[in-house]
């Protein structure tokens, strides 16, 4: 497990248990991000990622708010060296797509802005029903740009998500939910619970194989077809040599449950 000094930070409240990293952001009164923020993200992440201990990431906020966007107070300097001490926002969401195991964007509150492309770059998006979720940076003269104007088309297709950007579109749960912007909506009651048992049960996959297909999709997906296949084989002949591939096929021969050990 990483040294509790990694994960020692001002804004961010890291925990793992059972092979579960949960990660809250707590800088009250939106957890909106600012460079240091984004420092405190790109130290205590990696441990978590290069972890074989640690199978799966949840990453949510507190009270109202998932991340309700870029500290305002620091991108009204409209300087260069404003925007290029705010880009590794993008990294930070870089960090958790290519993570070798599910994460999950807990959406307990209000995820607008950066906090929208940040959920973007996680595998699971589970939003509470009072939640909204949006990118309304239009209404600031400004556009998604770290990271949502290429995710977001990428996931809801051009025309849609060039509407949601223009418009400035804040979207209910059930919204979000019903264009396939979230994957799941729960009573704000229940989240809690559903989180843990939704982080419990991916932990327990070969969350190895999960990063392979990760890579696989990422990877393929602006190559042409044939060369997308090789990459996928290359994938499959990495798979035959896991253990949990091994367990899989096994358990199923013994007809019992697999224990998977994410190696």
């Amino acid at each position: 497990m990483p040294e509790p000094s990694r994960l020692t930070s001002a804004f961010l409240r890291p925990s793992v248990s059972e092979g579960i990293a949960t990660i809250t952001i707590d800088r009250p009164p939106a957890n909106a991000f600012n460079p240091a923020l984004i420092t405190e993200f790109l130290r205590v992440l990696p441990p978590l990622v290069d972890d074989p201990d640690v199978r799966c990431i949840v990453l949510r906020g507190t009270g109202r708010f998932f991340v309700a966007g870029a500290d305002i107070a620091v991108m009204r300097d409209l300087t260069e060296a404003t925007q290029r001490a705010m880009r590794p926002w993008v990294d930070v969401q870089r960090v958790l797509e290519t993570a070798p195991k599910p994460v999950v964007a807990a959406l307990n509150g209000h995820a607008l802005g950066g906090g929208a492309e940040l959920a973007l770059a996680c595998d699971m998006r589970v939003m509470t029903e009072s939640a909204t979720i949006g990118f309304p940076e239009i209404s600031l003269g400004l556009f998604p740009g770290a990271g949502g104007s290429q995710r977001l088309p990428r996931l809801l297709g051009a025309h849609r998500a060039k509407l949601l950007m223009i418009e400035g579109t804040r979207l209910s749960s059930a919204e979000a939910l019903h264009i396939g912007l979230v994957d799941r909506v729960v009573p704000d009651a229940e989240f809690d619970d559903h989180i843990r048992s939704t982080a419990r049960s991916l932990a327990n996959k070969p969350t190895r194989t999960i990063g392979l297909l990760k890579r696989v999709v990422e990877e393929g997906r602006t190559l042409p077809l044939d060369q997308a296949l090789d990459v996928e084989f290359s994938a499959v002949l990495e798979l035959i040599d896991t253990a949990d591939t091994a367990e899989g096929l096994q358990a199923f021969l013994d007809k019992r449950a697999p224990t998977f050990t994410g190696r």
